[in-house]
This record gives structure tokens, C-alpha cells and sequence, in this order.
């Protein structure tokens, strides 16, 4: 081993400080991400049965950020309007008050998470991106299927992936932030108890809750009907296949999700299901607009 090896080798952190880190997140020492006080009243004031679109743009005017990330999605080929909204009134009527909220959902997750780094930073986009594929997914077979509303799918499979970014809102300082092998060996260890926590401080629903704790598991207890758990294994395990993440992936066939599907959509080719494999360049698309 060369002196600059050794000195590299040195200078790295054990795992055993991570895990302190880390630690100290779940005790408390530390604080977990909040989400903005405006995300909050948003959807305070989506639970009113009386809330009119005029009243909520008034709302999202109050965040000129959020405000922009809308006008800019609702401007998008994704939504392929012959006119353009000019307004967030506008916005609202073409994409609905369900999916508005989602995007500022999307929006609110991903501004939580601010970069310490150059190398934060790297494992943040690594992150986001593989979360922004895996909801695609999820919410492509969710509206294949039709037995799950979509909105709620793409909510949760955001939701399910809180953890894998609180742990990386552990890392404030440049000389801790671990390597990519390293922070995958984190989240299999911690996201799921911090993916929790955080999300009972945002007082989500119990259902984004029990996909955390689901999350992941090819062999589940549940039987009935398909579930909004079975659709993020679904959208978990094709992103794992397409990423080549993931190399000792189950067959398809052997896990509980599949096994709740019915002709035609189990229909498998190259290992995936059809409805996947062969459009997968449109769900790349609506992958890169949540990016």
C-alpha cells in the first residue's frame, strides 16, 4: 500500500462515526427536516370541502418559488395544453386543486434538503433521481392498472423515500458526508425508523406510514386486492432492474405484487411487466419532469 493509500485510507471515516451521526438524528440531538410552514397551510386548506380555486391561488401566491415550479409544469409537454397557463388560477383550473397539491408536495420534499457540498450534493442528485424513477413507475402502473388512484401512488412512493434523504440531512459537514457504497449501507440500516419519524412530524396520513414500513419486502403477508403498498413494490423493483442496483432481485413472479395481478397485466417480457418494459421511454419522461 502506497503512503497516499494509506493517508486516503486514513483520512476516511469509520462507520461507526456515521452511525453516530445518525444516531444522533433519531435521539433528537439533531433535528429532522421540517417542511415549510406554507406547505402546512396548503394543505390545511385542501381539507375544506368549501376551498375555491381563487382562494388557494391566493394561497400559493405567498410562495413565489412554488408558484414558479407550477406555471413551469403546467407550461410543460408533460401536460400538453394548447394554451399555456399565465396564472397560478390558470394553473389550478388545467391541473386540478388534487394535483397541485401534489406538486408542491414534490416541490416541498425536494427544497427541504439544502446541499452542504460539492459531494453532498452528488448523493443528493443520486437520490432524487433513483426516487423520481421509482415514483414514475409506480404511478404508470398505477394508472395501467386502475385500481389505485395515481395521485395517491406518486404521493407515496415520495413519501416511502423520506428516510433515504433525512439520513442525508444528517451529513451537514463536508469531511462526514460518506461515500455512495457507504450511504446506501445507511439507509438499508436507518431510512425506514427515519422515514417514520419524520413523517409523523408532518402529520401525513397512516397510509404513507404503512408504505414506509412495507416498502421493499417481495413477500408480503397481506392477502386481497391489490394495494398502494403492492404498486410502490412494483415501481421499487422495476427502477431496482432498470438501474442495475440492485443484482439479487427475485423473479418477478415470486413476489407478493405480482401474484395479485390479473391477465392481461401480469404479462411479463425481459423479466419486467410488458406495460413497463415497453414504454419506458415515456415514463423516463415523466421521471425527468419530477427532477
Amino acid at each position: 500500500m502506497s503512503v497516499m493509500e494509506s493517508s486516503v485510507q486514513a483520512a476516511k471515516p469509520d462507520y461507526s462515526v456515521y452511525r453516530r451521526v445518525i444516531g444522533d438524528l433519531l435521539s433528537g440531538n439533531e433535528q429532522l427536516p421540517s417542511l415549510p410552514i406554507i406547505t402546512f397551510e396548503i394543505r390545511k386548506a385542501m381539507e375544506q370541502s368549501n376551498l375555491s380555486m381563487v382562494e388557494l391561488s391566493k394561497l400559493l401566491t405567498r410562495d413565489p418559488a412554488l408558484s414558479a415550479v407550477l406555471l413551469k409544469y403546467a407550461s410543460s409537454p408533460l401536460i400538453g395544453s394548447q394554451n399555456p397557463p399565465q396564472t397560478l388560477l390558470d394553473v389550478i383550473r388545467l391541473l386540478g386543486m388534487n394535483q397541485v397539491e401534489r406538486i408542491t408536495m414534490v416541490h416541498s420534499i425536494k427544497s427541504l434538503f439544502s446541499m452542504h457540498s460539492a459531494k453532498h450534493k452528488r448523493l443528493f442528485l443520486e437520490a432524487w433521481r433513483r426516487l423520481a424513477l421509482k415514483a414514475s413507475l409506480s404511478t404508470y402502473i398505477a394508472k395501467h392498472l386502475k385500481q389505485v388512484v395515481p395521485d395517491h401512488v406518486l404521493m407515496a412512493a415520495l413519501m416511502s423515500e423520506v428516510g433515504t434523504l433525512a439520513v442525508l440531512s444528517a451529513f451537514k459537514k463536508s469531511d462526514e458526508t460518506p461515500d455512495i457504497p457507504t450511504y446506501i449501507a445507511l439507509c438499508r440500516e436507518y431510512a425506514k425508523s427515519l422515514g417514520v419519524i419524520t413523517l409523523k412530524k408532518w402529520q401525513v396520513d397512516e397510509q404513507y406510514l404503512k408504505v414506509v414500513q412495507e416498502v421493499g419486502k417481495w413477500q408480503g403477508e397481506s392477502p386481497g386486492p391489490i394495494n398502494l403498498s403492492d404498486i410502490i413494490n412494483l415501481g421499487l423493483y422495476h427502477a431496482l432492474k432498470l438501474t442495475h442496483t440492485k443484482t439479487d432481485l427475485p423473479p418477478l413472479k415470486d413476489i407478493t405484487a405480482y401474484q395479485k395481478l390479473d391477465e392481461p397485466h401480469n404479462k411479463i417480457i425481459a423479466g419486467g411487466l410488458d406495460v413497463v418494459m415497453t414504454n419506458i421511454q415515456e415514463i423516463r419522461v415523466v421521471a425527468k419532469s419530477l427532477f
